[in-house]
Formats: structure tokens, sequence, C-alpha cells
């Protein structure tokens, strides 16, 4: 048990000491105020406040942890050996920076409660973070910053047991569109041969037919090449399938259909299933209440985990209106933008509510990039998207942290925007 002296024990110290020592490092921890109990004590200890006690392991304090509310913090940039980080402490402390402060300004997404400018979905934009803006998006700082402190720690407490933990992978999916023809019903059938036909695309016209006749397979129902790559792997595979009204941003097929019903029970016979809340469910609890009963009259059990369509995240009203549901885990932490770690961690964590200043039961899964990310916003081709993927991987695997990637069904169809990518996806799992 590590031992922590501090002059205050609030909420925001609790959790975010629990998280880097409990969740990253496997290092157990015990909070105490009193100097007596402290300097008594003959494991390992650290002293976090403004001044250091003795001769033990002292990280000066920033206010930050102190504090409630939301205040305008002025960031600076400096170095821990080659290593970014910020809220300097001063030589007096034994690491350069308030480790704590500066992993709770970055994982309770501090940042995204202060003013900024919207992008046309309404999301916090990732060219607006501190992790962009100084080049660390691509690195999960926070568990950089642990296991580097770990390093110092065990100097300092040689005897003590530490242990380790294992790098995880989980690979999800996002079912925005199950079939690319079918089961669509006659209204939207009809229509699509019509838009072949205006825009002379006469391939897609014959795709289309086929298809519709059972003479070719859907291209966007790659389900049975998700799942078997799945079990030869043994990869942890998760779905979130869209059920909302259609929509304009909105167009799966009808959460009534029975086909479409068939397939969410048979993939649920194989691998966990989450809702994926429609594009206006963000703002409307009742719309996202009927998703999830739909969706657990599909499976028939409790829906427990969700990522945003559209990664549409206002923090902190989406997580509150989740909680509200019972929703127990969700995996929308990341930008659409840009690949790398939105929250700077690679370590599952529990959303810290900075409206209420308490720890929620809602755990956030942050994952490292989007197919759609690598190939129509970055533009990267498939031998540069695989190099990017290669070395968040790379990132995650040095803290042996849980590498999260997000595709969508259609993204292994092979079809003339995804081409290579099923590819792509194999070697992702196998590197």
């Amino acid at each position: 048990m590590l031992l922590v002296y501090t002059h205050k024990i609030t909420p925001r110290v609790s959790y975010i000491f629990k998280q880097f020592f409990v969740r990253t490092l496997k290092i157990q921890v015990a909070f105490t105020t009193k100097v007596e109990e402290f300097v008594a004590h003959n494991g390992p200890k650290l002293s976090y406040s403004k001044a250091p006690l003795g001769e033990e392991f002292f990280i000066r304090s920033n206010d930050l942890l102190f504090e409630q509310g939301i205040n305008d913090i002025d960031i600076v940039i400096s170095k821990w050996d080659d290593v970014p980080c910020f809220f300097s402490a001063g030589e007096s402390s034994n690491i350069p920076f308030d480790i704590f402060a500066a992993s709770f300004y970055l994982i309770s997404r501090y940042e995204e409660y202060l003013p900024h400018v919207r992008d046309i979905h309404e999301r916090f934009p990732a060219d607006e973070s501190i992790a962009f803006k100084n080049g660390f998006l691509e690195q999960p700082l926070i568990d950089i910053w642990a296991f580097k402190f770990l390093e110092l720690l065990k100097q300092k407490f040689p005897n003590y047991n530490y242990q380790s933990r294992n790098f995880e992978m989980i690979s999800t999916f996002d079912i925005d569109i199950a079939y690319a023809y079918k089961n669509k019903g006659i209204i939207r059938t009809l229509g699509g041969f019509f838009k072949d036909i205006v825009r002379l695309n006469f391939v897609n016209f014959w795709y289309r037919l086929l298809t519709i006749l059972n003479l070719k397979k859907d291209s966007f129902d790659t389900f049975s090449e998700i799942l078997r790559i799945k079990k030869e792997y043994n990869v942890d595979t998760r779905f979130f399938f869209l059920l909302g009204d259609y929509t304009t941003f909105d167009k799966n097929i009808s959460f009534l259909n029975n086909k479409f019903q068939s397939l969410i029970k048979s993939v649920g016979d194989y691998a966990k299933i989450g809702m994926h809340p429609s594009y206006f469910s963000v703002k409307d609890i009742e719309m996202l209440k009927k998703e999830k009963k739909r969706l657990e009259s599909i499976t028939n059990a409790p829906v427990v985990f969700s990522r945003q369509h559209f990664l549409r995240l206002i923090i902190p009203e989406t997580y509150q209106n989740l909680i509200d549901l019972d929703i127990e885990e969700d995996y929308t932490m990341g930008y659409a933008k840009y690949a790398g770690f939105r929250a700077s961690t690679c370590t599952p964590f529990y959303f810290y509510d900075l409206d209420f200043e308490i720890q929620t039961p809602l755990k956030l899964y942050p994952f490292a990039f989007m197919d759609g990310t690598l190939k129509d916003y970055m533009k990267l081709s498939n031998e540069e998207s695989l190099a990017l993927i290669f070395k968040l991987k790379d990132e995650v695997k040095k803290v042996n942290g849980t590498f999260i990637s997000l595709l969508h069904n259609e993204t292994l169809s092979e079809g003339e925007h995804w081409a290579g990518w099923n590819d792509i996806y194999l070697k992702m799992v196998n590197y």
C-alpha cells in the first residue's frame, strides 16, 4: 500500500490518484491528512502538498485538485526530459511538474468545459485541444508519465512488490448502415435505382440489381468475415448498432425489419453488442431511451455500453444522459478529424463530472483511431494509414495499455472506396 499525505483529500485528489496508481500502475493507495500517521508509515509513501515533510517522495501540488468548478487556466508546456508536461512544480518537487493535476486536467476533459467554437456537428474540435496544438495527440501522455514516474518510485522503494498490467486490444465496429442495397424497403430501393440512373452510375445499378435478386452478396455484409477473424485470432470484438429513425444523418435499415433483427441476434451470439445513439439523440434523452429499448427488445438483454453516432459528444450532458439510462461503458472518447488519444490516455477511466465534482459509474474506453479519420479526414493512403495504426499500437504497447480501433462493417467490403482495408485490418490484428 502506497500512503499519500495531502493537506486536503478532495474528490479530485481521490479520483486521479486512484486512476493513476490503482488502474494504471496496479499500486494500491491510501490517503492521510495526519502528519504523524504519514511519518510513522514504514512502507512506500508520497506527499502531495506545498512543501515536503522530510525525505519522502514529494510532488509539489498545483491548486487545481483543491478547487471546485471551472477556471480559465493558462497552460504553459515545458519538458520532463523528452516528454511534454505542464503545471511546473519548482525545484523542491521530485519531478518538475504536478503530474496529478496535469493528468486530471487532461483526463477530465477540463478544456472541453471552457468556452470553445464547436464544429458543424457541435463537437469539440481536435485542433482546439492542447494535445493537438502541442504535438502529443498521438501519445497516451498520462500513461507515459505514469510509467516514467514508476521508474523513480522503484528507485525510491525498491522492495515494494510491483505488479504489471497486460496489453489489450479491443476491435469495435459501428453499424451505421448494415446493408448497402438489401432490406431497405421499396421506396428507398427504387430511389437508389433512380439515383444510379440520374448519375449514370450503371455499375452501381448492376450491383444493386444483382444483390437484391440474391445473385450477389451485399457488399456491406461483412459480419461473417469480422466474426471469423474474431474467432481465428481471438480478438475482443464489439458492435454498435444504430437503431434510430431515418434522418439525413441516420440511414440504417428500420429496426422493425426482420432480417435486420436476425442479424443483430446472430452477431450477439458471438460478440458483445452495444447501442449507437442516433445523431439527434445527443440532445434528446427520450429519443435515447427509445433507441435503448429497441435494442433491448431485439436482444432480450440489458444494453450497458454505447458509442455516439458521428462521435457527437457534448461533455458533460451526453454522459449525464447515458448515466441516467444505466449505461455502464461508453466508447466515444476520440476525435473524428485526427487519430490519437483525446483524453491523453489508453487506459479506460471513469468519467469525472466537473459539474457535480464526483466520479461517476460510467467507464470510458478511449479509442486510438477511426477508419474514416485516416481515409477521409486525414486523406492518408493505405500504406500511410497502416503506418499510423502501427505507430499508435506501438505507443499503447509501450505502456501495456488498451488499444481500441473503430471501424465500420463496410470498411471490410473491399469496395472501391475501401479497397485494401481488409488487409489493413488483418495486419493491425496480427501486428
